[in-house]
């Protein structure tokens, strides 16, 4: 391990407006000098100086690690690693990893939230918000299957379950979480195509909470989230060395 000369795994950069830059160097420093969860970061301004940028720059990539739950900031004591950072490879940048690993550790969370919420709206709601879930969640495959803008329909309907669980705190954990972990514009976990696959299974628990099935609609949750964890995981599976 390399901490008190990590400093010296860093170059000046060419363009110093492209922030992606900063952090995929960031990412290699941490790598080549072989920091590990609970070391410290060298100072801002010294990343700075040694990257030819403006400490600014410094500041936002470190604030969207920090978002992404890779460092975590101590008031009048430093930058500290709170996750593993190993550069990519394969044909994925290495923020793109980075993105990837904290959308992993934040379905985690999820999970366990979503079952709770799913099974309490199963066994709660009256008969008037079944059919209502059911009713957005025809919605929403209309959307998806016609190519159509599916994102206001898809919160509609997780919104509406979450209103039946009878505790109102659900949805607005669930969507601070959402909005926890800022993805990039161009993230490939931003377009429209991410997460597809799960939509044949929202139908299952629209049609589960319909019927009162808690067990049935806790499977059908858990399919759904399963089945996004296996397209981040094939993302970045594509990080990997070749």
């Amino acid at each position: 391990m390399d901490r008190e000369n990590a400093l010296n795994y860093l170059e000046p950069l060419e363009n110093r407006t492209r922030n992606v830059a900063v952090q995929d160097a960031l990412a290699e420093m941490v790598e080549r000098a072989g920091l590990k969860i609970g070391d410290r970061l060298p100072p801002e301004l010294s990343l700075a100086s040694s990257l030819g940028v403006g400490r600014s720059t410094i500041r936002e990539a470190l604030n969207r690690w920090e978002g992404l739950g890779v460092i975590r900031r101590r008031r009048g004591d430093g930058t500290y690693l709170t996750a593993n950072v190993q550069t990519s490879r394969g044909l994925i940048p290495t923020m793109v990893r980075l993105e990837g690993e904290a959308l992993l550790r934040l379905l985690e969370i999820r999970r366990t939230l979503e079952i709770d919420v799913v099974r309490k709206a199963t066994i709660h709601a009256s008969e008037a918000q079944r059919k209502e879930i059911s009713r957005l969640g025809d919605i929403l495959l209309k959307a998806v299957n016609g190519g159509h803008p599916w994102r206001k329909e898809d919160h509609a309907f997780h919104d509406a379950i979450y209103h039946a669980s009878g505790n109102p705190m659900y949805g607005q954990i669930l969507t601070n979480l959402d909005h926890a972990l800022e993805r990039d514009v161009n993230s490939p976990y931003n377009r429209d195509a991410f997460g597809l696959g799960s939509f044949p299974m929202h139908k299952d628990l629209a049609d589960a909470i319909l019927a009162s099935n808690p067990d049935r609609a806790v499977q059908a949750i858990s399919e759904v989230i399963d089945n996004v964890e296996f397209e981040i995981r094939a993302i970045l599976a594509a990080t990997k060395d070749s």
